[in-house]
Parts: C-alpha cells; sequence; structure tokens
C-alpha cells in the first residue's frame, strides 16, 4: 500500500525550509516533481498532464518529492522534474528520462505494433481530447471550475475569480490556435463525444488498454478521463463515462484505488440520473511531500512514515476495500502480494 513521509514544513523558519529544500534538491537520485497545487475537491490536479506524470511515477514505483511552488520549467511548461541537477520538461520527454537512466519501463512486455498503437492512442487523447474537456472544464463551466482551485489568504476569493478567467482566456486562445476552437459549442462536444466512444471501444471488456498489464497510455488516458469522472458534475462527459460508456468509468476506478488510494471517491457517484443533484466530491488529498510505494531505504531519518487511511468497507465493497465493480483488478498480482498493489 501507499506510504507518504513528509515533514511539516509549516513550522519551519522560511530560512530552514529554503536549506532543507536546497540539501533535496543537491540529493543524488532524488526526483522533484514540480507540478500546480491540489485543487479543493474532486482530484489530485485540475492538469491533465500533472497528474499523469505524477500516476507514472506510482506506476513505476519510484519515490518523489512535490513541489507545489508555481515554478514553471523554463520553457513555461507544467508539469517538469530535477534529476541531479539536471531539468527535464514534457511528459514524453520525463518518461523517456526515466526510461534511460533508471531503467523503468511500463511498455517492455508490448510488441512493435502495440507499442505503435499506444502511442496513436496517447496522442489523440493529448492533442485532440484534451481540449475538448479544457473547453469543457474552463471555458463551460468555469465558476464551477472555479471553486476548486486552491487559493489562501484574505483575497482568496478575487484571486481564484483572476486566475480562473485568466487561465480560461488563455485556453480560448490556445483553442482558436489549435482550430479546435473555431467550431461551435455542440461541435466540441460532438468531438469529445467521438473520441469517448473510442476509447471505450479501445479498452471493450479489458482491464487496461494494451491487455491484462499496465502501460505507459494508462497513465494518459487515466488522466484525461479522470476530470469527466470526478470534476465536471452534470456534464456531457460525466453523463457519458457513468453512464453509456461505464467501461471507461471502471477503469478510471480501477486505477485509482490502485495507485491512489488517499483518493477517496463515493462509489455512489457510478450512478448517474438527469435528476441526481451534483454532491460535493471531498478528496482530502493531503499535500504530502515524498511518496513511495516500498518501504524507505534503512538507516533514513530525515522524516517519518504515515500511512493513509483506508476507506472503510461500503456495500459495493468487499471487506479489502477493492470495488465490486472491479472483481479481478489484482489478477497479476500474486496472493501474497495483492494488498499492496
Amino acid at each position: 500500500m501507499w506510504r507518504s513521509v513528509c515533514s511539516d514544513s509549516s513550522v519551519r523558519s522560511p530560512a530552514a525550509a529554503m536549506r532543507m529544500k536546497e540539501e533535496e534538491l543537491d540529493s543524488k537520485d532524488a526526483i522533484i516533481l514540480h507540478q500546480f497545487s491540489r485543487p479543493k475537491t474532486g482530484a489530485p490536479s485540475l492538469s491533465p498532464f500533472c497528474l499523469k506524470m505524477e500516476t507514472y511515477l506510482r506506476m513505476v514505483d519510484l519515490p518523489y518529492q512535490n513541489y507545489f511552488d508555481g515554478k514553471l520549467s523554463p520553457q513555461g511548461k507544467m508539469p517538469w522534474i530535477e534529476y541531479n541537477q539536471e531539468q527535464v520538461c514534457g511528459t514524453e520527454f520525463i518518461i523517456d528520462f526515466l526510461e534511460e537512466r533508471l531503467g523503468v519501463s511500463l511498455n517492455e512486455s508490448l510488441t512493435p505494433q502495440e507499442k505503435a498503437v499506444s502511442r496513436a492512442i496517447t496522442k489523440m487523447v493529448e492533442e485532440h481530447f484534451y481540449w475538448t474537456i479544457a473547453y469543457c472544464q474552463w471555458v463551460d463551466n468555469l465558476e464551477e471550475t472555479q471553486k476548486m482551485l486552491s487559493v489562501s489568504g484574505p483575497l482568496s476569493d478575487l484571486l481564484k475569480w483572476i486566475l480562473s478567467h485568466l487561465t480560461g482566456g488563455i485556453i480560448r486562445r490556445e483553442m482558436y490556435g489549435h482550430g479546435i476552437g473555431r467550431f461551435s459549442k455542440e461541435e466540441v462536444y460532438a468531438l469529445m463525444e467521438k473520441d469517448m466512444r473510442t476509447l471505450s471501444t479501445l479498452l471493450g471488456d479489458k482491464k487496461y488498454l494494451m491487455g491484462s498489464k499496465l502501460s505507459a497510455v494508462d497513465a494518459a488516458v487515466f488522466s484525461h478521463l479522470a476530470p469527466a469522472m470526478w470534476t465536471l458534475p452534470g456534464t456531457r462527459p460525466e453523463q457519458l463515462i457513468k453512464g453509456e460508456l461505464i467501461n471507461l468509468a471502471m477503469y478510471c476506478d480501477r486505477i485509482r484505488r490502485r495507485f491512489w488510494p488517499e483518493w477517496f471517491v463515493d462509489l455512489g457517484d457510478f450512478c448517474y440520473t438527469d435528476a441526481t443533484e451534483p454532491s460535493e466530491r471531498s478528496s482530502r488529498l493531503p499535500d504530502l511531500g515524498l511518496y513511495s510505494r516500498t518501504d524507505t531505504t534503512q538507516g533514513d531519518t530525515r522524516t517519518s512514515p504515515s500511512h493513509a487511511p483506508r476507506r472503510p468497507p461500503s456495500p459495493d465493497s468487499d471487506p479489502t476495500g477493492h470495488s465490486l465493480y472491479d472483481s479481478d483488478m489484482d489478477t497479476e498480482c500474486s496472493d501474497g502480494d495483492q494488498l499492496k498493489c
């Protein structure tokens, strides 16, 4: 099961916090993940690419340190990583970098043809489907998205309004430059629905996109479907994923339960009807620091472990907490390791 260990930086002086940050950056083999702050509800990140990168790191079981400092990469993008004083930007380049330097890969068992299909799916999701969800999130449902932004202080409401509208304006301009923003609202949603139906057909009744085992494409598809599942209540993408395309919902829940045990979502959200009132979803994700699925190295006394609380059993889950919607979710693990996966 996932473990998170961190120090409470709120009790340190700014100078001490900066010294610790520099020590972490100077430490050998430390993966520093720069990404946007956690939103208040719904998902670990409102950015599909930040969620993709963090989910990938969990899938390949690499410890990493989150920095929610808002610092963009030299290319002006987010997320990005620092590793042994090297900076890498762009999720595709980061994954290539980690595979080369650390020898980790989710695609080793794929055939050349499967790797080609995997890349084609990833590009459809990241270069086309992304824009339709961004439109739904930052243009068509801007007020709801604004409520999820994590901003503190006496002027937090004003700052959230400014930030959300700036982001919405940027999305509009980028969509227009891409070309998809030149279509009507109905046409944008039609394109979104085609992509979702394509993903549903490709997934079918398989456990993951490429079969029974995870591959890198699953991190990308999961992170881009997450807004439809958890941050866009009452919208067309939520209606589709929790209704007609229920296999995508089970797919998302399968990955969430395995790699995000601290991300709590009510299984009742799977039941969608037009009369359902949007309920407030609380992810209760703390801004934890270092994440690792495995025990820390012996002798490492910098931080103390803190286990994520287990979700109590519900009518929709068995005593292990596994979803009854997906009875085979851990079939690739051995019996002794099932609770760890």
